[in-house]
């Protein structure tokens, strides 16, 4: 899938940017960057053309402020008349909406990015308690690296909106919540009123993308799970998923895709992974083919979800053992080699394409394959055993 994207993206291109010497960038509310050392990146930018663009209108948010800087967005067209090879990944003239980000190395980030290489334009959802360091930090420059896509230049967001998925509208929200001061600088954050507020601000999108997922008790087996907490996994892990696509598909276009993030655990036992997450995830899985009849048969929206492998992501450094999962990944998956998140990014770019017309309700993993193992070939049990090995 990677190599598919690599020989069809052609990219526009404006002034190279340079991270270290321009920090005193304007930002308004944020730009969406990567992780600028990952090879697949490199393959993306491989067998590029180049063209002008547009001087970067900047970023939109609350405050309003904008830069100069020039942007580069991902064209599947040579803008020269020299022919392309293979299939583009063409999301030029698209929009998505990306709920749940919240720093620059999360698979959320990722998505953007890769979305964003392929033409689209990028709009984020952030958690509310999170907006104020997540703006912060862009501004002061810290994610100036991470924004720089592969040709150099700097990727534009159109706007970043607060956002909570736990609550659907005004009425939702308790009192203690309106109150708390985490909450006090933002408003219009339910799941309807950020939907109204995008319709307002840009009418329609093509592409939503869920990547929020929290479970208060996640570190608690099961059995030791309160229902408070197993409920609260379920809402904020699964039913915002549902909430996200009632509210956001009136403003969808016809043709759009939606995508979530889901884990191997919502099918296999991974201990550790407890609190209700696992539930949860198994719940987003259903859910996606049920969405995905209704969604499709209504409104011609296609729905899927990504069971992503292990990341050294913040979120998942919560949960206390994501490492230890990294590494029985890389000991016992077909291919011996560490997840980047950009692969998931650009799994994500395609299925949100034409090329993936005719895929929904299902779900993709990426993962090196370790959910096709039924047995860890680490175990002392198969030291007899010739299993193959990577070559480094």
């Amino acid at each position: 899938m990677a190599s598919t994207m690599a020989s069809g993206l052609h990219f526009a291109t404006a002034r190279p940017y340079v991270s270290s010497s321009h920090r005193g960038l304007r930002l308004g509310a944020t730009i969406l960057g990567y992780d600028s050392k990952v090879a697949s990146w490199a393959k993306l930018a491989s067998a590029c053309h180049l063209s002008c663009m547009l001087p970067f209108r900047g970023i939109s948010s609350s405050s309003g402020l904008k830069s100069d800087k020039p942007v580069t967005k991902a064209m599947s067209e040579d803008s020269q008349s020299k022919p392309s090879s293979g299939l583009p990944i063409d999301l030029r003239g698209k929009r998505a909406f990306i709920a749940g980000v919240a720093d620059d190395n999360g698979y959320g980030w990722a998505i953007a990015k890769s979305l964003a290489a392929a033409g689209a334009e990028i709009l984020l959802g952030t958690w509310v308690p999170a907006l104020n360091i997540f703006e912060t930090s862009l501004r002061r420059g810290k994610f100036d690296e991470s924004r720089v896509l592969p040709d150099g230049s700097v990727m534009e967001i159109s706007k970043v909106y607060p956002l909570d998925a736990v609550y659907d509208n005004p009425d939702d929200i308790p009192e203690d919540v309106k109150t708390n001061k985490r909450y006090a600088a933002s408003s219009k954050w339910t799941v309807q009123e950020v939907a109204d507020s995008v319709k307002q601000d840009f009418g329609s999108i093509d592409i939503l993308v869920h990547s929020l997922a929290n479970g208060p008790e996640v570190t608690k087996p099961l059995l030791e799970t309160s229902r408070r907490g197993y409920l609260a996994a379920i809402s904020a892990s699964s039913y915002s998923y549902v909430s996200l696509l009632k509210h956001f598909i009136p403003i969808m276009n016809p043709g759009g895709s939606s995508i979530s993030l889901t884990y191997i655990a919502s099918e296999r036992i991974i201990p550790g992974y407890g609190g209700g997450m696992s539930s949860a995830k198994a719940a987003l899985e259903s859910d996606t083919r049920v969405l995905a009849f209704e969604a499709g048969r209504k409104n011609k929206i296609r729905v899927n979800t990504i069971s992503a492998g292990p990341l050294r992501s913040r979120a998942a450094k919560a949960i206390g053992f994501i490492d230890m999962m990294i590494e029985y990944s890389l000991a016992n998956a077909p291919l011996q080699k560490e997840l980047s998140a950009e692969e998931v990014g650009n799994t994500a770019a395609f299925l949100a394409s034409p090329l993936a017309s005719a895929i929904t309700g299902a779900v993709i993993y990426v993962d090196n394959g370790l959910n096709a193992m039924g047995v860890g070939v680490d175990s002392p049990l198969f030291e007899g055993l010739d299993i193959p090995k990577a070559k480094h």
